[in-house]
């Protein structure tokens, strides 16, 4: 009979406290948080930075254009990646040959890092009639208050697929 009460007097709270337990609130999956005032003034300042360095190939303003431009970037714009400054802006020289920029491209995705040191940047690239003929996808790196420098660039030409493929 005493193993009987002992029993009896254990189940009772445990039952109690997994049925509690059972009703409580599932947790909330983490909320999407809104960036930080500081990461949507950088966002900002990154997306300006990015505009300006398109419009140093616009205005053809080749000694602009190499100020955006890391010391140790690599830029994908070739057969074999450019490592630094000097390789970038010496392929980067065609470009800027002639009256009329061969092409040109606007930021429309900008995405900052919490710490604010790294940004990365993305949209298309037109060509003189306007039509998109490449995406480019570019990593910024912050090396003093308000001075953005590109160290990574890399285009790509758009996907014309249309409906599913075939296997």
């Amino acid at each position: 009979m005493r193993a009987t009460t002992l029993a009896a007097s254990m189940t009772l709270p445990l039952l109690a406290t997994l049925l509690l337990a059972g009703c409580a609130a599932a947790p909330a999956p983490p909320a999407a948080s809104a960036p930080s005032a500081a990461v949507a003034a950088l966002t900002r300042q990154v997306a300006d930075t990015e505009r300006a360095f398109a419009a140093s190939l616009a205005r053809r303003d080749f000694a602009a254009f190499q100020r955006f431009i890391a010391d140790d970037a690599v830029f994908y714009s070739s057969p074999a990646p450019l490592r630094g400054k000097p390789a970038v802006t010496a392929y980067w020289q065609r470009y800027f040959d002639g009256a009329e920029a061969p092409f040109a491209w606007a930021p429309e995705e900008v995405d900052v890092l919490a710490d604010g040191t790294l940004a990365a940047t993305s949209g298309p690239v037109r060509d003189a009639a306007g039509r998109t003929i490449a995406r480019f996808y570019s990593v910024w790196r912050l090396e003093a208050p308000g001075r953005w420098r590109i160290v990574f660039d890399k285009g790509d030409v758009p996907c014309q697929c249309v409906g599913r493929r075939q296997p």
